[in-house]
């Protein structure tokens, strides 16, 4: 269900420890790293993401932010307690085949924590090797909801695809008779994002269609006519690939930016050009961007990311950083321990105010509406509306294992 524009696709204390227990379930990292085994030995832990492939610039940022994040958690000694946290950082290039392979070889190196899948396939296929091998994994900027809810040793760092479309049915408010088209390809990605709208904004009581272009078309206007003549309430567009510019520009010719609301997700900053005039006329879903928030983990990444600014998946890095660390701080090397350790805990990171649900390990998070100013290579991005975790959490799902 993931919206791209440039590539590809919710107790009460009934006793003293029930109390004691819940108050374990917030905070910071900071508070609890003092670490959770009587060893000294390094703590392994092995990321396995993209550093090449079609989604590497996901994964630059995804690991720039964990560094980050690693650092801000452990207070600059990348310890916790007196153990140091070893990385091991393995490249899938996207592939799942590749990223099964490193994971299996790094269980079998010893490591106990696995972290990264920038790619849904990817995330899908390790989080079974996780359950299997007992050993706790943290998916990234895979934004598959099955990874939601797959087992109990998995979890993640990033949003799932249901709070990306919760957050576009927000600029309609009640959706109850309302009008919905989605724009996309023809292919995998398309009818991903079309069953999303269906099963989120349909289920909201929308009337939802869709003009579907051939994923080889170059010529929009047609496209854009038919989206004209429908008279949306809302269009949603899900685009992938290099015809993406030509595309936004035909339905701001034949005036479908000004006749209706129409949104899509809000990528890295380096495909903000491909809106060109289109860019100012788009309401945005976004997961994160610079400027959505101003905290102290905020200011933190800043400060440690290469070039001072964020983008996309930094905080899909840094929230990782904070968890592991709260797993071992807590755990030690006790992986049924790290597991009660996350399951419950709300913590602020990059985003704001996170939790980590019980039942399935979705992450609470807030999202965000957005609007691009200037044009091309100086577009900047602003908040319109920040949306909190509980806004846009997704159903709960049974645990598979």
């Amino acid at each position: 269900m993931t919206v791209r524009t440039t590539r590809r696709t919710f107790l009460s204390a009934a006793t003293i420890m029930a109390a004691a227990l819940a108050a374990t379930a917030c905070g910071s990292p900071q508070e609890t790293a003092s670490g959770g085994g009587d060893s000294a030995a390094p703590v392994k832990v092995g990321l396995v993401y993209s550093q090449s492939g079609a989604l590497a610039s996901y994964g630059k940022q995804y690991i720039e932010g964990f560094k980050a994040g690693l650092d801000y958690a452990t207070k600059g000694t990348n310890k916790v307690g007196d153990r140091a946290i070893e990385l091991t950082e393995v490249d899938d290039a996207g592939d799942p085949a590749k990223a099964v392979s490193a994971a299996k070889d790094l269980v079998g190196k010893g490591h106990k924590i696995i972290a990264g899948s920038t790619a849904s396939g990817v995330a899908l296929q390790v989080a079974p090797i996780a359950a299997q091998n007992k050993v706790l994994f943290i998916s990234g900027p895979a934004a598959t909801d099955g990874v939601t809810g797959a087992n109990k040793y998995t979890f993640r760092s990033g949003r799932q695809s249901y709070q990306d479309v919760v957050t576009a049915k927000s600029f309609i408010g009640d959706a109850a008779g309302k009008k919905v088209v989605v724009f996309a390809q023809d292919g995998a990605f398309g009818d991903a994002n079309e069953a999303a709208v269906k099963a989120v904004i349909g289920g909201a009581g929308a009337n939802v269609s869709s003009v579907r272009a051939p994923a080889s078309a170059t010529e929009f206007t047609p496209f854009a006519s038919q989206i004209k003549a429908a008279k949306p309430d809302l269009l949603f567009v899900a685009w992938a690939g290099t015809t993406a510019p030509a595309m936004w520009q035909t339905l701001d010719q034949q005036g479908v930016l000004t006749s209706t609301t129409v949104v899509t997700g809000l990528d890295i900053r380096a495909s903000w050009p491909t809106f060109g005039a289109a860019g100012s006329k788009i309401s945005f879903l976004s997961h994160y961007f610079d400027g959505a928030t101003d905290n102290e983990a905020t200011k933190a990444a800043k400060a440690k990311v290469p070039g001072g600014t964020l983008d996309l998946f930094h905080p899909d890095g840094f929230h990782a950083a904070q968890m592991i660390v709260r797993a071992i701080a807590e755990g030690g090397d006790d992986v049924e321990k790290m597991i009660t350790a996350l399951e419950g805990w709300s913590f602020e990171g990059v985003k704001g105010q996170l939790t980590i649900r019980k039942e399935d390990h979705a992450l609470l998070q807030p999202m965000f509406q957005a609007k691009l100013e200037g044009s091309g290579q100086a577009f900047t991005a602003t908040a319109q509306k920040s949306l909190t975790g509980d806004e846009t959490a997704p159903p709960v799902v049974a645990m598979k294992g």
